[in-house]
């Protein structure tokens, strides 16, 4: 019998309230400004790079090691944002990506550049591993995705597009610009890339994630500088031709509400000429979370939200737009296809999932040997949200197998995990804390350290497990409980430290769904839900 949904149900009733309210109030009033609140999004979206056409604006992120990448999202307000597409469905570099001969953990699809140019949408990027070649991408609609690969070429890192004005095409990237023949599979001219400017004396760090834009016939390129033991800060450099000089202007340094630094962005303009700025700030266990920040322009620069500080609200004169998805949601497993919002880790293996086998769930089934979750393949994914999200998962466990580990996890390099264990005809609920070390240079897992905290047997097919997180300033703490009849539930684990850390996997928190095999394959376990809330405070 199908496990009962209410909350389902109710949130059904409340979406269709609240359209019935929004549609009694005159769309003239409602609609020629739009309000915001920084973040904007709430949740590990990094690396941005925005492109328009017309009224629509296109905004790519990095998700690395997860699959489907390279993530396309569509506003028209810039401030509601929902998933239109991905890039790629999974990459074939190496067996890494697959979970195979090593990992590419904080590495794979890195930050990545899109643009629109004369009807088409081009999206480049670099994938942080061997064997460290470029993809070039085209989509004539990026809602409906239909992206193809255009070309390979030479690894450029951080590196942004450039279409000037009579068509030629450009690459930049830190320091240097490139250019490319029109079919961007070679380099035109210095092979090497020609240097549009030299560091000066402050600049000790980091120059990444070069965003290139032109406007009224000037060249500007926007980047991250950490100078060594100094504060991570927005650049800009400014030429009149494509190759320079440049010269540099900071136009950001803010610890916006007194978490890290600010920075590494873009620039954009809607059709009445109207400008801004997005881009990210580190917020610890959730990720890298975008900020958005109006923009005027005095004697030829930017100038950043309130002279370069970044505003807590604000509003644009853009009408509101009401997105068709969000970047994380709710899931019934009732479609016959998954949720955009759903990333696996690594490359899936597609014969060991089905949303077909069993209607109205998903199901996972073992299919490799593995002896941790690091290893196992088809661990679902999404985001988790900040100021605060809470996620139910419903599981069916009577298709394990002895030896099989199957749940819910706030998932990363550190990891919170609420597991069912099999072990002989016997299941176990266990919290278990997991700690993976990887190889600095290849990525292969080299241990997990594996800290058993609770352990209780379990007499139910039915197990619910539930996270709630808390990313406030100073907090990024995890609550874990279980239940058998999403009544009574027991705690687990309380304030479980959730962690970022850019030498492992370079990403926020996520939630995780899995199920794994320890020592033989045939087990499986089917999902019957996945429920998030998000709170506001």
């Amino acid at each position: 019998m199908k496990i009962n949904k209410p909350f389902y149900i109710f949130s059904l009733f409340g979406f269709i309230g609240l359209n019935l309210l929004s549609a009694q109030v005159n769309p003239v009033e409602k609609s020629q400004t739009t309000k915001f609140r920084n973040p904007i999004i709430w949740a590990d979206a990094p690396d941005l790079s925005i492109t328009r056409n017309g009224d629509d604006f296109y905004l790519i992120s990095t998700t690395m090691h997860l699959m489907p990448g390279a993530p396309v999202m569509h506003s028209k307000d810039l401030v509601n944002w929902e998933m239109s597409s991905y890039v790629f469905d999974r990459l074939t570099d190496n067996s890494k990506y697959d979970l195979l001969n090593g990992s590419v953990y904080g590495r794979g699809q890195w930050a990545s550049s899109i643009r629109f140019h004369k009807g088409k949408y081009y999206v480049l990027f670099s994938p942080n591993d061997e064997p460290f070649k470029s993809y070039f991408y085209v989509s004539d609609n990026p809602e409906k995705g239909n992206w193809k690969l255009l070309t390979r070429t030479r690894h450029f890192h951080d590196a942004s597009l450039l279409f000037d004005d009579d068509d030629r095409v450009y690459v930049y990237t830190s320091n240097k610009v490139f250019e490319l023949s029109p079919d961007f599979k070679t380099i035109i001219g210095n092979q090497d890339g020609t240097e549009v400017f030299q560091k000066d004396a402050s600049e000790t760090g980091l120059l990444e994630g070069n965003q290139i834009i032109k406007k009224d016939g000037k060249y500007y390129m926007m980047m991250i500088s950490w100078p060594k033991g100094g504060k991570r800060r927005q650049e800009m450099y400014r030429a009149d031709k494509v190759t320079g000089p440049f010269e540099k202007k900071i136009i950001l340094e803010d610890n916006f509400l007194g978490f890290s630094y600010a920075g590494q962005g873009a620039l954009i303009d809607d059709k009445i000429g109207n400008w801004y700025s997005l881009i990210f700030q580190d917020r610890n266990g959730v990720g890298r979370v975008p900020i958005l920040i109006p923009v005027k322009w005095e004697n030829g620069w930017p100038v950043l939200g309130d002279n370069g500080k970044v505003p807590l609200t604000g509003e644009i004169s853009l009408p509101t737009f009401q997105p068709k998805n969000h970047l994380v949601e709710s899931d019934e497993f009732s479609g016959k296809k998954m949720k955009i919002q759903w990333q696996w880790n690594h490359n899936p293996v597609n014969e060991a999932w089905s949303l077909a086998d069993r209607k109205g769930y998903l199901r996972l089934k073992t299919s490799r040997v593995v002896d941790n979750l690091y290893l196992a393949p088809n661990t679902l994914t999404q985001r988790m949200e900040g100021p605060k999200s809470t996620a139910i998962v419903a599981l069916d466990v009577k298709g394990m197998k002895d030896g099989d580990a199957t749940g819910f996890s706030a998932f990363n390099g550190d990891s919170g995990i609420l597991s069912v264990v099999m072990e002989g005809n016997k299941k176990f609920v266990i919290f278990e804390t997991d700690e993976v070390s990887l190889d600095n240079k290849t990525k292969a897992i080299t241990g997990v350290k594996k800290d058993e905290k609770k352990r209780f047997p379990l007499n139910s097919d039915k197990v619910y497990f539930k996270i709630d997180s808390d990313f406030n300033l100073g907090k990024d703490l995890a609550n874990f409980s279980y239940s058998t009849d999403q009544k009574n539930w027991t705690e687990m684990a309380k304030d479980y430290k959730m962690i970022f850390d850019y030498r492992r996997f370079f990403m926020g928190s996520k939630f995780a769904i899995f199920n794994y095999a320890t020592k033989n394959l045939g087990g499986f376990v089917d999902v019957d839900f996945f429920r998030v809330s998000k709170s506001s405070e």
